[in-house]
């Protein structure tokens, strides 16, 4: 069992929400649910996963707040 970090953020414009794994090229999908997302997301995975395993291009490291006056 892997576990993969995703960035998710909301469309203003459409709103659904839009998934990605970073470094991991293809893995991005979108849904108009977190539920449907994280399933998606999963599927998306899986199919990429059928030609091996990746060689993630980044490594998801966390996140900072940025303060600006």
């Amino acid at each position: 069992m892997k576990i993969y970090t995703a960035i998710i953020e909301k469309c203003h414009d459409t709103g659904l929400y839009v998934g990605f794994i970073p470094g991991f090229k293809g893995a991005h999908t979108q849904a108009a649910s977190l539920d449907e997302l994280n399933k998606n997301l999963r599927e998306v995975i899986e199919m990429l996963l059928e030609d091996g395993e990746p060689i993630l291009d980044t490594e998801f490291i966390g996140t900072q707040n940025v303060v600006v006056a």
